[in-house]
């Protein structure tokens, strides 16, 4: 299978090369602007240990909503099952950060993968006022788990995310209102910006996403981050809410629990048996990688990995 599995992730990477149609990087945020939608890069590490690299693999990327998965790992830690009185468990149904869903629902979101929802968990795990504490608890893990100490935030794309964010900051304040948020608005938005700045490849990132293929335990260190049945829960969520109001079509199409980020990565777990990373820019309508769900997609089929066919 090795062999095979280097094949599918080396010809899938020249397909996405060629594709003709990319999609549209995210522009409304303009550090993310700059990037080419000529990009392409995949790994996949399955659980006896082996990577499989193909294109852009080892190019750190701004990690975005990907960074969502992490908070959430570290509101599990510090709030346990408290943190769902926050929070709910649903699908959206809806864009990432729509704000009419937010004011029909009382100012509760509905999962901790759009905005709002994301906001509601960096504030759980941001100590007062300092936008450090959140964003960098987020950073630790992910060094810790990827083995890479090297992992950093973009200044440049925290920056540009906090100039522009505007929604993300109505959301927040809304939230506020409603007593969602118990932490300063301000440092609560800091850190949020700042966690999704942080610039990981491929690579660092399918190794910090063994675990959730692991029943909680990271198999590189043998140390246990979550609980089997938290690890469960984090990847139903993947599966029902991580490409927000196209969740349901990448559970489809794909069937692997997944989080995508607008700047073009997706973090995917297959249990038992695999973790992936992919990336590129080019993004679909609804905010999801267009060629890296392409390149999931072909490599659920080739394999046969689907959470629905648990015998491959």
């Amino acid at each position: 299978m090795d062999q095979d599995l280097a094949t599918i992730v080396r010809e899938t990477a020249t397909e996405m090369a060629l594709a003709p149609v990319r999609g549209r990087v995210a522009d409304y945020i303009p550090e993310l602007a700059k990037l080419s939608d000529r990009h392409f890069g995949m790994v996949v590490i399955t659980a006896d240990g082996a990577e499989f690299a193909a294109g852009d693999a080892d190019l750190p990327f701004s990690i975005q909503s990907i960074s969502k998965v992490f908070a959430l790992v570290e509101a599990m830690a510090s709030h346990g099952e408290a943190l769902w009185q926050r929070v709910g468990r649903e699908p959206s149904g809806g864009a990432f950060n729509s704000i009419v869903q937010l004011e029909a629902e009382g100012g509760k979101p509905r999962n901790p993968f759009i905005n709002p929802g994301a906001i509601a968990v960096t504030d759980l795990i941001t100590d007062g006022d300092d936008p450090r504490a959140g964003a960098g608890r987020i950073l630790r893990l992910l060094r810790q788990l990827s083995g890479n100490g090297g992992i950093a935030m973009d200044g440049a794309v925290a920056y540009s995310e906090a100039a522009t964010g505007h929604r993300n900051a109505a959301l927040a304040h809304f939230m506020k209102a409603h007593k969602v948020l118990s932490g300063n608005v301000e440092a609560t938005l800091s850190a949020y910006f700042h966690q999704c700045a942080i610039a990981m490849s491929c690579r660092d990132l399918a190794r910090a996403g063994r675990f959730l293929m692991n029943d909680g335990v990271d198999p590189a260190s043998g140390q246990r981050v979550v609980s089997a049945e938290q690890a469960r829960r984090i990847n139903a969520l993947m599966l029902t809410c991580g490409h927000y109001d196209a969740s349901g079509d990448f559970a489809f199409s794909v069937g692997l629990p997944a989080k995508s980020g607008v700047g073009g990565g997706i973090l995917a777990s297959v249990p038992g048996r695999a973790s992936i990373a992919v990336w590129s820019p080019g993004l679909s309508p609804q905010g999801n990688s267009l060629l890296g769900t392409r390149a999931l997609e072909r490599l659920a089929s080739a394999t046969g990995w689907s959470v629905f066919n648990p015998n491959r």
